[in-house]
């Protein structure tokens, strides 16, 4: 049963800085949740009643209203009954419920990953678990749809510490919940500017995780701490005495002293408790600038200063933006003394505003990349400056607190996603970023072997946005990347949002694509040896007289059609051994071993002698092709090809005219006119590539007609050739230029 008294104390310290009607609610959920809580314990072994007005308590000193309170008091009641909730909306409002199910969201994410160590050991494994801690640290901040979800979080961790200290409970269970809490939950209040709350958080882990440290550092202070406090008093009053008589008007106070700030300044500077320059120290904050420097030389001429200790960080700001006059002076015993002077503005806005004082203190550096973000926070900063903007808050200013809760509903994180692997690593991600993205942002294989995806354990298309706080599980083909790749699919709108990604699946594509063209080029490189005999060539001395640095450039310029095979034979022949290879696209001189020149055909005609014969200009017939003879009237026999269509309409007109030929031997050189047809798609450098090809066949081109109609051209060369078995080696290389759709002898 839970004591009247301590129900009576409750509802005082509660509902301070409420209205009447706040107040009003907030008794109705104290009535229901000390019935519903009764004996029950929390998972810390604390009362769960006690532990939820430790929460609420925390809250109501933040100054938060009414439904941020009312679900501190609630919320562990969710954790250990969820269907107690279901008659809470009806009993206290939609608001309140959505910040206990913000609260519970936020400890199920801390589940998944508390505990979750990075791959490495030493140095980089702690810088690991430092930059995982930060994503955690913006992954709650981006989940929680209201900060006020954030606040809660944060008082439970004091109010669980708090109750362990007042147990003096000292194991496992502790030490680890002080180190999440100071890895995890100190530096986020530090963020969002909750000081008080944020040095409470530190000491007390600290407590758990160093107790023997803590209990000397503890010791050290109290041991000194009225001599201390005396000497700081009077300093301060002497300062205030000297400042008086220069007119000058100013606060004057000392420094809080934590023991964990106190440790750390110790173990990062190798400092004895006895050098610590601000175990003693005070800070001055007057109304302008000039004023600080005033003040500044009334300390220095009351107390020595100590020249290397001297920083001005007003007309030289640190990195992030921090403004104030430090310095350190001996004082009359001897020993160091610390005076921080700043104007009220610059206390406030180190205190609250965009200095981003939380990366100074946990990194130590200026190393300032995601600006955006720090403003972001910055300005939660100033509208979680609960005590000096809401302190003064009573009847008939309700508007100033509704616009502060208002502001707090509106802080959200909305430029960023954070997304789970299976082994709960968290990856900080766009919005609207699809398991493409995710993919990538694991490791580039991964997303090149990328083949499907479960979100939640559900498989989902690849193009599916993801959300805060998904777990997603990339589906992976197997084999190398090199064959299976991403699709061209991915570039199109809707599966990727991170340009990073598509960067990634555009290089594998030109990755691709290179690969081919060498490999093409290559073997026209290859081919071209073969042919001139010159196999045994050493390659990189052939690309390097050709002005390449490497044989792969060659092949890569060959095979994108930028540089002509004729260059490359012509390189194969020493000056003197064999003539260049005409430029000419298409030469149209013929040879004076050409029949159509003259020179004896060798056709034989069975059965007599000395008849004269000429190759029929229909059909041009060559060896060794089947040929039949008709004999014409006044021009002797006439020579086709015996597929002729002309020859056989005259065969039959006239069968007795025909005549059998045969080839017989002609010379050496002699060379026979053909037709060839040509259709390909019509395009610039069309007619030269072919003409390489005949150039390359040693074929002597004499006649070319060409047509272009509808994109396609049709072309007819008449080439000089010794045999068909020439053509047919011709036209197979023609089929292989781009374009070309068909290639036959007419």
């Amino acid at each position: 049963m839970v004591s009247t008294a301590l129900l009576g104390d409750a509802k005082t310290q509660l509902v301070q800085g409420l209205s009447p009607e706040d107040c009003a609610r907030i008794h109705v959920a104290l009535d229901y949740v000390s019935e519903a809580y009764g004996e029950r314990v929390a998972s810390s072994g604390q009362n769960a009643f006690e532990f939820s007005l430790g929460v609420a308590g925390t809250l109501a000193y933040l100054n938060t209203d009414a439904e941020t309170r009312i679900a501190g008091l609630l919320f562990e009641l969710a954790i250990m009954e969820p269907g107690a909730m279901a008659g809470v909306e009806e009993r206290f409002g939609a608001e309140v419920t959505m910040l206990v199910q913000g609260v519970l969201q936020l400890i199920r994410l801390r589940d998944l990953t508390v505990g979750q160590a990075p791959v490495g050991s030493g140095k980089n494994a702690a810088q690991q678990a430092a930059a995982q801690n930060e994503t955690l640290r913006k992954m709650l901040l981006a989940m929680a749809s209201d900060m006020r979800v954030v606040l809660m979080r944060l008082a439970s961790c004091a109010a669980g510490l708090r109750y362990f200290a007042e147990q003096k409970r000292f194991d496992a269970v502790t030490r680890a919940y002080g180190r999440e809490v100071l890895d995890f939950y100190a530096p986020l209040a530090n963020r969002l500017g909750i000081w008080q709350l944020k040095w409470e958080l530190e000491d007390l882990a600290f407590r758990f995780i160093e107790p023997d440290t803590y209990k000397r550092i503890a010791k050290m202070l109290e041991e000194k701490r009225m001599l201390r406090e005396s000497f700081v008093a009077s300093s301060i009053e002497r300062l205030q005495t000297e400042l008086s008589a220069a007119g000058i008007r100013a606060e004057v106070s000392g420094r809080p002293k934590h023991i964990y700030s106190i440790w750390n300044k110790m173990r990062g500077k190798e400092l004895d408790f006895t050098e610590l320059y601000d175990v003693r120290a005070f800070r001055v904050i007057v109304p302008d600038v000039k004023t600080c420097y005033t003040v500044l030389g009334v300390v220095h001429n009351i107390w020595t200063p100590i020249p290397k200790e001297f920083d001005d960080y007003i007309s030289r700001p640190k990195p992030n933006g921090y403004q104030s006059l430090h310095t350190v002076v001996t004082a009359e015993d001897g020993r160091p003394l610390e005076v921080q002077i700043r104007t009220q503005e610059m206390h406030n806005f180190a205190e609250y505003g965009i200095a981003a004082h939380w990366r100074y203190k946990e990194e130590g550096g200026s190393n300032f990349k995601s600006q955006k973000y720090d403003e972001r926070i910055a300005w939660l900063r100033q509208l979680l400056a609960w005590k000096s903007d809401v302190a003064d808050v009573v009847a008939g200013q309700e508007d100033l607190q509704r616009e502060w809760v208002e502001k707090l509903k509106a802080a959200t994180l909305d430029d960023r996603i954070f997304v789970l692997t299976p082994q709960a690593r968290v990856l900080e991600l766009p919005v609207g970023a699809t398991p493409i993205d995710f993919a990538y942002h694991l490791h580039s294989e991964v997303g090149h072997r990328c083949r499907g995806a479960r979100i939640d354990g559900a498989m989902v298309p690849l193009n599916t946005q993801l959300k805060n706080g998904q777990t997603c599980e990339i589906i992976t083909a197997k084999g190398p990347a090199g064959s299976q790749g991403p699709s061209r699919d991915w570039l199109s709108p809707g599966y990727t949002v991170s340009s990073r990604t598509r960067s990634k699946i555009r290089a594998w594509f030109h990755a691709l694509e290179t690969a081919e063209t060498l490999a093409q080029g290559r073997a026209m490189v290859e081919k071209s040896l073969q042919r001139e005999g010159k196999t045994s060539v050493n390659l990189e001395t052939l690309a390097h007289k050709l002005g390449f640095a490497k044989v792969d450039e060659l092949f890569i310029e060959v095979g994108k059609d930028k540089f002509s095979l004729r260059h490359v034979e012509a390189a194969l022949h020493e000056p003197g051994e064999a003539p260049p290879v005409e430029d000419a696209a298409v030469v149209n001189k013929s040879r004076a071993s050409s029949v159509e020149q003259g020179a004896k055909s060798g056709v034989l005609v069975l059965g007599t002698e000395g008849l004269m014969t000429v190759l029929a200009k229909c059909c041009k017939p060559a060896p060794p092709d089947p040929i039949i003879g008709f004999v014409t009237r006044g021009k002797g026999v006439s020579i086709h090809r015996l597929s002729c269509k002309n020859f056989a309409e005259m065969q039959t007109k006239a069968p007795e005219r025909v005549i059998q030929t045969e080839w017989g031997t002609a010379g050496l050189e002699t060379v026979y006119p053909v037709d060839l047809f040509i259709l390909a798609q019509d395009r610039q450098g069309l007619l030269r590539d072919i003409s390489e090809v005949f150039s390359r066949e040693k074929i002597n081109v004499i006649g070319v007609n060409t047509q272009s109609a509808k994109g396609q051209a049709r072309m007819v060369f008449t080439a000089e050739i010794g045999a068909t078995g020439q053509v047919q080696k011709a036209l197979a290389a023609i089929m292989e230029v781009a374009g070309v759709m068909e290639a036959r002898r007419q």
